[in-house]
């Protein structure tokens, strides 16, 4: 078992989505470091055998300390490096604040690219990447039956299927199945189910690519659906989408018939509790 000091962690939730956050900007992880951090990260994320949670997300120093207050990593719960996560990255926004690493309105960097983010309580509301790639009515051929799918990198891949109610989605079979299928190779996509209730409502789940299972939320698959919904013209701004976990995230975005602008995803960023991770934290 890898020896280790104790890391201080906070846990929180992204309105469903709970993320471990560690303050890295002075090396809190030690000798964890390249792959090591991998490991380390798909160990701890493992629920009910270590602390638990959908990602790690290290809180590091600015490449660009003029251009933003931190830079974050964000691991997802197998250990991959992620580019991005809305849920996530309003977690990460919030906990600089309150560790008064960063103001109210602060920059970030990620792998996607700079992220600028607001505070209002635990409300926290980003700007998103600008959304790329956007396909409609992708036939999506799963075993004996062909499904519909429609896709956007909002700033990791998302695939969105409009169904009738996604309470009887087989999310985790077909989720998986379209995930690794050969037409999004070979980033792989998350996979999003979804059904507009009205333009400005929808209720929806996600099997997310990294988790490799269903989250009770996803930033960017909400907003993958409430801009596809709009270019469908289905949806307007700003759309409510309810989470598997009860809870709601709200899209605003601008579309011109051609391209998505001003993107932003809003919602609930709350601290669960606080700790230490020690030895036996790692059971492998």
């Amino acid at each position: 078992m890898q020896h280790m000091k104790k890391i201080p962690f906070w846990k929180m939730s992204g309105s469903g989505n709970d993320f471990i956050l560690v303050d890295n900007r002075r090396g809190a992880l030690g000798a964890f470091k390249g792959r090591r951090i991998n490991r380390f990260a798909a160990t701890v994320c493992t629920h009910r055998l270590s602390v638990g949670g959908d990602g790690l997300i290290l809180i590091e120093r600015p490449a660009h300390p003029r251009q933003a207050h931190f830079r974050w990593r964000l691991f997802n719960a197998d250990g991959t490096e992620a580019e991005l996560s809305g849920n996530g990255g309003r977690c990460a926004a919030r906990f600089a604040y309150l560790r008064k690493i960063a103001p109210a309105k602060m920059v970030f960097e990620t792998l996607a690219g700079p992220i600028r983010a607001e505070i209002r309580g635990t409300n926290v509301k980003i700007q998103m990447p600008t959304p790329q790639s956007l396909r409609l009515d992708i036939k999506i051929p799963v075993r004996d039956k062909t499904y519909v799918g429609h896709f956007l990198n909002t700033g990791v891949p998302h695939t969105v299927l409009l169904v009738d109610d996604p309470a009887t989605a087989a999310v985790v079979e077909l989720g998986r199945a379209i995930r690794h299928h050969e037409l999004f190779r070979p980033a792989g996509t998350n996979v999003n189910f979804a059904t507009v209730q009205t333009p400005r409502l929808a209720r929806m789940r996600t099997y997310e690519r990294g988790v490799e299972d269903e989250t009770l939320a996803c930033g960017t698959g909400a907003v993958a659906t409430a801009l596809i919904a709009g270019a469908m013209g289905r949806g307007a701004s700003p759309m409510t989408l309810r989470q598997q976990s009860g809870m709601a995230l709200r899209v605003h975005y601008r579309w011109d018939g051609r391209q998505f602008s001003d993107v932003f995803l809003e919602g609930d960023a709350r601290v669960v509790y606080t700790g230490e991770m020690g030895d036996e934290t790692l059971f492998t």
